[in-house]
């Protein structure tokens, strides 16, 4: 089951983000992310397939900073899980940052509508 937290504050939202997601580990996933809204207004996204020690890991190495954030837990439906698949995901211009729970049932239109819009695609959302 997916868990979506997010964070608006004076502190290191990575850290809220993660001890967040931490609380919804009981749900079963496959992969989590967290995107935060670093220096200068970068969104800075790091996620990982596996349980949330793995992005513990990666946050530690390389630490994510700023005031703002979002974090997801997934588990995957549609799409194996992979790096690629977790959430969040960016926009191509990288000014925002997406999770969602639950299927997209009408993903199709709307990819291909963002195609002719001139955006691309590089993730693989069913992979059988």
């Amino acid at each position: 089951m997916c868990g979506i937290v997010g964070y608006i504050g004076f502190n290191q939202a990575s850290d809220f983000l993660l001890d967040g997601m931490a609380k919804l580990e009981y749900r079963g996933y496959d992969s989590a992310g967290i995107a935060v809204i670093g220096p200068e207004n970068v969104i800075k996204i790091q996620k990982k397939v596996g349980r949330l020690a793995n992005l513990e890991a990666i946050v530690k190495a390389d630490p994510n900073e700023g005031t703002i954030g979002i974090g997801h837990t997934r588990w995957a439906t549609h799409g194996r899980p992979s790096d690629m698949n977790a959430h969040p995901h960016a926009s191509e211009d990288g000014k925002f940052a997406v999770v969602h729970n639950g299927i997209i049932e009408n993903y199709m239109p709307l990819k291909e509508e963002l195609i002719e819009k001139g955006y691309h695609s590089n993730l693989k959302l069913i992979q059988k």
